[in-house]
């Protein structure tokens, strides 16, 4: 379990590293960390879905570093949104702990209902998901700018 588990996180963990290193702008960051996200359900489907229904046999040890990485993750988006309401591109009103778990919860729910014979692919999956987050999380007088120069 723990193999799986860290196959599938340590993909989204290194891809999150790279949007943060190359991503001056808090939107382009949490455009490339969503979309990122959202393709680990197509590359990893098996993992995550044996993952999410097998996790209560884990080891506490392993279960542990699991959650090691998680909370990791889960810091790199709060850390995202964070630098975007103090750039002035993410709307001041948000907690960014509720809007990181929001982000979570949507983007991890996907590998229940997702199929790659589906009528959208996984990018325009991600499009739709970076779409409805960015509308969201975005001051509205940056909103327009922000989303031409993310699609």
């Amino acid at each position: 379990m723990f193999v799986i588990h860290d196959t599938f996180i340590s993909y989204v963990l290194e891809k999150a590293s790279i949007a943060n290193a190359i991503h001056t702008s808090p939107t382009l960051k949490l455009r490339a960390i969503i979309k990122d996200f959202v393709k680990v359900f197509d590359l990893y489907k098996p993992h995550i879905s044996v993952f999410y229904q097998e996790n209560i046999y884990l080891k506490p040890h392993y279960a542990k570093l699991i959650n090691e990485k998680r909370d990791t993750y889960k810091k790199m988006i709060m850390e995202a949104i964070k630098d975007g309401k103090k750039a002035g591109e993410f709307r001041q009103d948000l907690s960014v702990e509720i809007t990181s778990m929001a982000i979570l919860g949507m983007v991890n729910w996907t590998y229940k209902w997702y199929k790659q014979s589906g009528e959208k692919s996984i990018n325009e999956i991600g499009d739709i998901f970076v779409d409805l987050i960015l509308r969201a999380v975005l001051e509205k007088e940056s909103e327009k700018v922000s989303l031409e120069k993310v699609f």
